[in-house]
């Protein structure tokens, strides 16, 4: 490549897209302004989170976190449309963090939001519990390279978080994941969740084999011997 072409794929490119105005949505009652580059579907398929857990019966929790938030449409939409009372949010991406921190900001939510940049679950206080914990996680192994939004490098990062997440979910605590069946199935992360002392409770939407487009499914995953609570059961 050309130093000419590396200029503006590493430099001109970047600085032009973060040169464009901020969009806005508003979520169950948040407003969001957040930069397009920090979507990773959050606004669009994230958003079944909602009618989903509401078909599931399930009742308002005391605290909700979001992990890899990026601009958090799941979190602050969890929260706008009363699903959780205290939501927390996490993302490995500074600007995501910066975006997040703003939204709270502008929508008077200190006291009910909390906003971590971490790498996985490392830099989070061990006193963080939850009740609920969502993502629409990064969904592909083998594609999207250098996109930190879709692209889990060996499945690394979702390996990661299942080893590390037992320390702050609550004993009846239930982890609900968005992934793709055009990058993987359930069975892609069934040896990991039970190598992790999890164990998976329920499945929507998924398919055996992978698809030829993006089919979202939900998986249901809590700590190996527990009861779930009735809604994840």
């Amino acid at each position: 490549m050309s130093i000419v072409k590396r200029l503006e794929k590493e430099v001109v490119r970047p600085v032009l897209r973060w040169a464009r105005p901020a969009k806005r949505v508003v979520l169950g009652g948040i407003a969001i302004d957040y930069k397009a580059e920090l979507d990773g579907g959050g606004i669009e398929f994230g958003q079944e989170f909602i009618p989903f857990l509401r078909s599931r019966g399930m009742p308002v929790q005391r605290r909700a976190f979001e992990w890899c938030s990026g601009p958090a449409f799941i979190g602050f939409s969890l929260l706008g449309n009363g699903l959780c009372e205290t939501l927390c949010l996490a993302d490995i991406n500074p600007a995501a963090v910066a975006s997040c921190r703003n939204t709270v900001r502008q929508n008077h939510l200190e006291n009910r939001v909390s906003v971590y940049q971490s790498n996985n679950l490392r830099s989070l206080p061990e006193g963080e519990k939850w009740g609920l914990v969502v993502s629409n996680p990064p969904h592909f192994i083998d594609q999207y390279e250098g996109d930190i939004r879709a692209h889990d490098p060996g499945w690394n990062i979702h390996r990661e978080f299942f080893s590390t997440i037992h320390g702050h979910l609550e004993d009846d605590g239930v982890i609900v994941l968005q992934e793709n069946n055009r990058g993987s199935t359930v069975e892609t992360f069934r040896e990991m969740i039970d190598f992790a002392g999890l164990e998976i409770v329920f499945t929507y939407g998924d398919k055996p084999t992978l698809t030829a487009k993006s089919e979202f499914f939900f998986m249901g995953i809590v700590k190996k011997g527990v009861t779930a609570p009735a809604w994840a059961r």
